[in-house]
């Protein structure tokens, strides 16, 4: 049984410059292109996992595939606390 009375540690390895962020900012681009609002198409991918929320347009549905979902929201979420100044 687990111990609940303590905090679990969630430690990721960081993802090189090419990694997670380069994917997203590729991905975006091309749903912008194609008019998606990409914003909606990503969070769609991330909670349902079903790679057909991204277009296929510059191969964007292919590179989404290759990182994690989790570490897609890992780098949104670093990347939103820089934007705020947290860090």
């Amino acid at each position: 049984m687990k111990d609940l009375g303590n905090t679990q540690f969630f430690k990721v390895q960081a993802e090189p410059e090419t990694g997670a962020k380069l994917i997203l900012e590729t991905v975006y681009d091309a749903l912008t292109e194609k008019g998606y609002d990409p914003v909606s198409q990503i969070v769609g991918y991330i909670m349902s996992g079903d790679p057909t929320y991204i277009t296929s347009h510059k191969n964007a549905r292919n590179l989404i595939m290759r990182v994690e979902r989790d570490e897609l929201v890992e780098e949104l979420l670093n990347q939103y606390i820089k934007a705020k100044n947290w860090k």
